[in-house]
């Protein structure tokens, strides 16, 4: 069968990558067409369009780069009635890949959306259009069950974490990992986004604290789809801060601590039981857009304190993240030893919570059963 799949982010990359290997084990014949990144082109080849041109976050951000935004959408549709795929994939990027949906719906297409956006949190109207748009919609937070038969989805269903799935494949190939290199004092990891936005406003802060703490090695999370122009300048004047690229998971196995900018590079650090402060600074439009949109029940912005519902790890976000509080919060995570302790009982909580991997075979089972329903007639 055909698979049209679409990642706009190098999560979405990284989960992508292990479905297509998922379906390849259950449809030998499978065949992709894709957007995506350097870990789905491992499996499939040259994507139609790189994530590292498809990486905007912000209201502000979107509109300002508005004529690249409807020119790749315009792109897609065209691609997609032309490849005429027995089913189109879209993994997150609801901005973007609903808006395909609702197209590819109207044409006859076969929907799957793999990780369900945050309805829960914000946007809760996109409900009925996704209903009507998404033959399938594979969800992966245990909390979201509650929210998806309340709001009567019959189409959703829960197929567990995929990072577990990626560390537990990390795990397995443990003795085929890169190392980091030789260090004399402890490793603090430096996650700073995967967006050049997140770089401009995050990571200078996170580098005043390497500054200040010598006793430490301080190596940066660095991916080679943004390029060393992005890390070198801000790097260049610190003598014990280093960048290692593509090897985000090698470093937080062999960290003492981390510094995170929000995302899903949370709940990596959360898995791999290292303490960690989230730090979190956008545009002061587009947040305040946001906390307007977003509903009042939603306490936190990190993906490990809104699966345990609990302030287990600090986030500092907008002008919270500062110099002082960022300082004294990183002393928590390194000197003290009651609040490494506390942290790392609450993850193993979360472990618990999420379960075991199979999210990418599970989605697998669930697009195949899908198609398998009412096959799409290609002409």
């Amino acid at each position: 069968m055909r698979y049209y799949i679409i990642a706009g982010e190098a999560s979405g990359d990284l989960h992508g990558a292990n479905l297509m290997r998922a379906l390849l084990r259950k449809d030998p014949d499978a065949q992709f067409r894709f957007w995506g990144g350097d870990s789905m082109r491992e499996v499939a080849g040259e994507p139609v369009r790189h994530i590292r041109d498809l990486a905007i976050m912000g209201f502000v951000e979107v509109m300002l780069h508005l004529r690249t935004v409807l020119g790749n959408i315009r792109l897609c549709k065209q691609d997609i009635l032309q490849y005429r795929p027995d089913a189109i994939v879209f993994i997150d990027y609801p901005g973007f890949n609903l808006r395909i949906a609702k197209f590819t719906h109207k044409h006859g297409f076969k929907n799957i959306h793999y990780i369900s956006p945050q309805l829960w949190a914000w946007k809760k109207g996109r409900i009925k259009t996704m209903r009507r748009d998404l033959d399938c919609l594979c969800y992966i937070l245990p909390f979201e069950q509650d929210f998806y038969a309340h709001n009567h989805f019959p189409q959703a269903v829960y197929v567990g974490h995929p990072l577990l799935d990626a560390v537990s494949q990390y795990r397995q190939h443990a003795s085929e990992n890169s190392p980091i290199g030789t260090h004399s004092r402890p490793i603090i990891a430096v996650l700073p986004g995967s967006r050049k936005q997140e770089l401009k406003r995050v990571f200078p802060l996170m580098l005043r604290i390497a500054d200040a703490h010598p006793e430490y090695d301080f190596v940066v999370a660095g991916m080679s789809l943004l390029g060393e122009k992005h890390y070198q300048p801000f790097i260049a004047s610190h003598s014990n801060v280093s960048v290692v690229y593509d090897q985000t998971y090698t470093l937080l196995s062999c960290s003492y601590a981390a510094l995170v900018c929000s995302g899903t590079a949370t709940l990596e650090t959360a898995l791999f039981n290292v303490p960690q402060v989230v730090c979190y600074k956008a545009n002061p439009i587009s947040v305040a857009i946001a906390r307007q949109l977003v509903s009042s029940r939603i306490k936190y912005i990190s993906l490990v304190n809104l699966i345990l519902d609990a302030p287990l790890v600090t986030e500092l976000i907008q002008q919270d993240l500062n110099f002082d509080r960022l300082n004294h919060e990183f002393a928590l995570i390194t000197v003290n030893a009651y609040n490494r302790q506390r942290i790392a009982q609450g993850y193993s909580q979360l472990y618990s919570i999420l379960g075991n991997a199979g999210a990418s075979d599970h989605t697998a089972d669930a697009i195949i059963s899908t198609i398998k329903q009412n096959p799409f007639q290609h002409n």
